[in-house]
């Protein structure tokens, strides 16, 4: 985890600073004409704004999948592949959850303009892109993957 652990503090600087930096967004922003653009937004909720109004549930909710999912990948050696994605869902999910516990919402500003579709942040995109990267890697790539056998630090027993 320690060679890819930068992964997640760059998605989580990155996330933290687009963050910051479109706060004082008052109008949108076209980066993109016709395909991409900036929107400030605050999001109460999750995903599609389910769960809106509740930030201190999704806050400890982000904290506890964080965990489980910790406690689920220990258990294995992973490849290349599955380690870039569990770092990218990390990132993703600590920079959403510091929003929520924080301010209460979390700042959205990424709007796709060629289709009707949620505005959403960098750590969203991180956490899609992960969880992608997962499910292909554990479809696609099952020698990725290896339990560990002995104790639950991969000493044998």
């Amino acid at each position: 985890m320690r060679k890819f652990g930068w992964i997640a503090l760059v998605v989580l600087l990155a996330d933290q600073l687009t963050k910051l930096a479109v706060r004082g967004l008052t109008v949108p922003v076209p980066l993109i004409p016709g395909v991409v653009g900036l929107r400030y937004a605050e999001n109460t909720g999750m995903a599609f704004s389910l769960l809106s109004g509740k930030p201190w549930l999704l806050g400890l909710l982000s904290g506890a999948l964080i965990l489980v999912g910790f406690l689920v990948l220990r258990r294995y050696r992973l490849g290349t592949l599955p380690m870039i994605a569990a770092m990218l869902m990390l990132g993703g999910a600590v920079g959403n959850m510091i929003d929520r516990l924080f301010t209460g919402y979390v700042v959205d500003m990424i709007e796709i303009l060629f289709i009707d579709f949620a505005i959403f942040n960098v750590a969203d995109a991180a956490l899609t892109v992960g969880c992608g990267l997962m499910a292909w890697s554990l479809i696609f790539r099952p020698d990725d993957w290896s339990e560990k056998h002995g104790d639950t630090k991969g000493n044998p027993v």
